[in-house]
């Protein structure tokens, strides 16, 4: 199995590289790799800085007030993302928790005289609230599916998804996920949530949605790919911080998981963002402790305090912690592929009958939850309520529904409780905070434990893949804290200590599987900290981690990664894969033809061109006196397609036009919308006159391309492209001379001297002292704490 997996990454890679520069020739294949279900394709985002003469001008014209305000107004937006996503957050639990708390209390009121009228009933709450879920997401916002954090990682690994980020797709996960999860289905809500940051942050950064009239010209300041990508990252760990109420958490997570590009200065706004959601969601939790907010109460926003849990462990300890790690290892990686299989069998056949058979299926899965959760306790028999110390707080029996241990479910008796119904006829927050809880020894038993996590297993790969919100941190929190109490159980009794707390092993346990299922170290760390609020079982935390994902990892890969291949998102990952080192740049080019323009185009030919072929980016060449071929840059299509619809630098001649500086179009004319996919060749009408014309490309293209040798290995070729984000990359031969050397020292600017304009104009942030050393064109080369670079032909930005 893993040959296979090794043989299928090489594949993957190989398409992956040999495509994303131009993702939008043709049709992927079915690795994993394909066409989306509108009938569009994945398109790359323009994260490089076009250096062309209306970038330079704009630049030149503004003065350092500019860049203080813009510096204001991005701190400004990452206070608006935190407050957005921190109310949508509050929102959705809040209508989460009304929604069960009802649902609960009227089966609890009905159960007291019929069984079966109260299943009914409980069935039909269910069964409305995820058709409502269901109809949404179909019939409003597509997009809306799903977790949506393959999709935004995507969209931060530098893929353009049609549709991710658009207003109805933010108000299809704000609903949908009050459905689904409010409906008791095995998903959660805090996939969404993350998504829902991301929606927030790009709709305030391109000024709202003009298709709804949800817009102000005073937030349309931020424009490009690079800046919309910096929002969505606040964005991101915004609802990871809401979520789990973890705002370290959030960060580290947007560092570790979705983003491929990192910055100092992005993570103090990311941290500025998530520290916000964290206030904004204090608040609420404060102002509903007066009863202002129905059923919402203790068990609304995800925090387990286990703080006052086991204080200490031993070192026999160790090896049953380390079993669970394994355990969570295979059980996430079984679940990784099991979902791979169900999801690809789902797109491929049953979601391409339509959405009528999206809705049957959801319902269906309702109906199944709904008569396991409510039908299995009823076959258990209850247990008599422990002997408790009045002072601990825990009352015998509970409500069902109702946030404490020992639920009470169809008991003969008035000291009984049902410990299945503890945790099924719940919800799952209330379950997993039950099955985290101290001193509640032997509650559960062996039995209840097994039947359950076989059962919710089953419904978690079922549902993952509907066509509803769906994340998966809370059902997998559900999986492992079922058998990581298992496992303590089995310690309790084993070792014969009274210091020892199942619900300590239920942590760790639902640490494992998130760690073999998603991959993630760090930032759950982390996070599984912040929520637990208990930094005693770090260092535990990061065993069963380690130990989880290096199981899981030699099966396959992670959740994220699986469905993002799966989904048709060409992601490059942070490393570049082994084979890579083997091959060169000009073997990936292969022998495609490349299509290059010259510096003066004819507008039939540039036409003709555009017409024929879905390429986005086109180097643009020239000719010297001696008759040499010199490439002077790159032309982006979406700038070809403005050109061309404005018409104003058509010419008669074929010859070069010297503009003297003069420039007719403003730079944000040639921003793509992010709301939409831009121009195209066919909404442009050219008359005969116009087709006869002319343009001078030189003016509006890149000067700067980032260059590489035909030689260089794809490592390098992988590792530059990825880490600087790039669309296109230029495969030269070797250079036939050296004009210059630029080692550290030339990059060192002294900062009083600085010129701001053109720090900012190449993108770049260098300070300290500058020399002039250069004598012949080149640099000193007798420093040996110096790293040198080689500059050929030119320098790239």
């Amino acid at each position: 199995m893993l040959s296979n997996h090794l043989q299928n990454g090489m594949e993957t890679a190989r398409l992956v590289w040999s495509r994303l520069p131009n993702a939008e020739e043709g049709e992927f294949d079915a690795v994993g790799i394909s066409k989306k279900s509108d009938g569009g394709s994945v398109e790359s985002l323009d994260y490089e800085v076009i250096e062309n003469d209306a970038y330079r001008e704009e630049q030149a014209q503004r003065g350092k007030v500019y860049f203080v305000y813009q510096v204001a107004v991005k701190w400004f937006f990452a206070l608006l993302i935190g407050i957005g996503t921190g109310l949508a957050a509050v929102f959705i639990n809040i209508s989460v928790e009304n929604f069960a708390g009802w649902k609960f209390h009227l089966t609890f009121q009905i159960i007291q005289k019929s069984y079966f009228a109260g299943f009914v009933i409980y069935v039909l709450f269910n069964l409305a609230l995820v058709l409502s879920s269901v109809y949404i997401v179909t019939h409003f916002a597509p997009a809306a599916a799903g977790s949506g954090i393959p999709e935004i990682k995507g969209y931060l690994n530098g893929v353009d998804i049609h549709g991710i980020l658009f207003f109805r797709t933010l108000i299809g996960k704000i609903f949908g996920s009050i459905g689904s999860v409010g409906g008791g289905l095995a998903l959660g809500k805090e996939g969404p949530l993350v998504h829902t940051g991301a929606c927030i942050a790009s709709l305030l950064g391109q000024g709202g949605s003009t298709k709804y009239h949800v817009s102000s010209r005073w937030l349309q300041v931020f424009k490009s790919d690079r800046d919309r990508r910096d929002l969505v990252t606040c964005g991101c760990a915004a609802g990871v911080a809401a979520a789990f109420r973890a705002p370290v958490g959030g960060v580290l997570f947007a560092l570790e998981e979705v983003t491929s590009w990192w910055r100092s200065q992005l993570m103090w706004r990311v941290f500025f963002t998530s520290a916000i959601v964290a206030v904004v969601v204090r608040t609420a939790m404060g102002w509903c402790k007066s009863g202002k907010c129905g059923h919402f109460g203790a068990g609304g926003f995800i925090i387990w305090d286990i703080s006052d849990g086991q204080e200490d462990y031993s070192f026999q300890e160790l090896l049953p912690m380390a079993v669970i790690g394994v355990i969570g290892g295979l059980l996430g990686a079984l679940f990784n592929q099991l979902t791979l299989y169900i999801t690809h069998w789902r797109r491929n056949y049953l979601h391409k009958k339509g959405n009528r058979v999206k809705i049957i299926e959801a319902c269906l899965i309702s109906l199944l939850t709904s008569v396991i959760s409510f039908g299995l306790p009823l076959l258990r028999k209850c247990t008599p309520c422990p002997e408790t110390d009045p002072t601990s707080g825990i009352e015998c029996p509970h409500s069902p529904g109702m946030y404490g241990n020992y639920v009470k479910f169809y008991c003969g008796r008035d000291n009984e409780y049902n410990d299945l119904a503890t945790i099924f006829f719940n919800t799952q927050d209330d379950a997993i905070r039950n099955l985290f809880s101290a001193k509640t020894i032997h509650e559960y038993s062996a039995q209840s434990l097994l039947t359950f996590l076989v059962m919710f297993y089953a419904l978690a790969v079922i549902t993952f893949g509907s066509a509803v919100p769906a994340g998966q941190f809370v059902p997998g929190i559900m999986i492992g804290s079922t058998y990581g109490r298992l496992v303590g159980m089995f310690v309790v009794n084993f070792y014969q200590k009274l210091n020892i707390e199942e619900g300590t092993y239920a942590l760790l346990g639902a640490a494992s599987f998130l760690g073999g299922s998603m991959r993630m170290t760090v930032s759950l760390c982390v996070i599984m900290v912040e929520i637990t609020n208990n930094l005693k079982l770090l260092p535990l935390i990061m065993l069963v981690l380690l130990i989880s994902k290096a199981v899981g990892d030699a099966f396959n890969e992670g959740l994220y990664e699986e469905q993002a291949r799966l989904r048709g998102i060409p992601l490059l990952e942070s490393r570049p894969k082994y084979q890579m080192r083997k091959m060169t740049a000009k073997e990936v080019c292969g022998t495609r033809k490349v299509i290059s323009l010259p510096r003066v185009v004819k507008v039939s030919d540039l036409a003709s061109i555009l017409r024929s072929n879905k390429h986005n980016g086109f180097p643009v060449i020239d000719h010297t006196r001696n008759g040499e071929t010199l490439v002077i840059g790159l032309m982006l299509r979406s700038h070809l397609l403005v050109l061309l619809r404005s018409k104003v630098d058509f010419q008669h001649s074929p010859l070069p036009c010297e503009r003297s500086g003069i420039i007719r179009h403003n730079f944000n004319e040639f921003v793509k919308p992010a709301t939409s996919r831009g121009l195209s060749i066919d909404d442009i009408h050219l008359s005969s006159d116009d087709l006869e014309m002319y343009i001078d490309l030189a003016p509006f293209l890149n000067p700067s391309p980032y260059v590489v040798p035909e030689d260089m290995s794809l490592t390098k070729v992988y590792n530059l492209f990825r880490q600087l984000g790039l669309r296109h990359l230029f495969v030269v031969p070797r250079a036939s001379r050296v004009i210059g050397l630029i080692t550290r020292k030339d990059l060192l600017i002294e900062e009083e001297n600085e010129d701001l304009d053109t720090v900012e104009l190449q993108s770049t942030s260098v300070r300290g002292r500058r020399r002039d050393r250069r004598v012949n064109g080149t640099a000193d080369m007798d420093d040996p704490l110096l790293n040198d670079l080689l500059v050929q032909n030119h320098t790239s930005s």
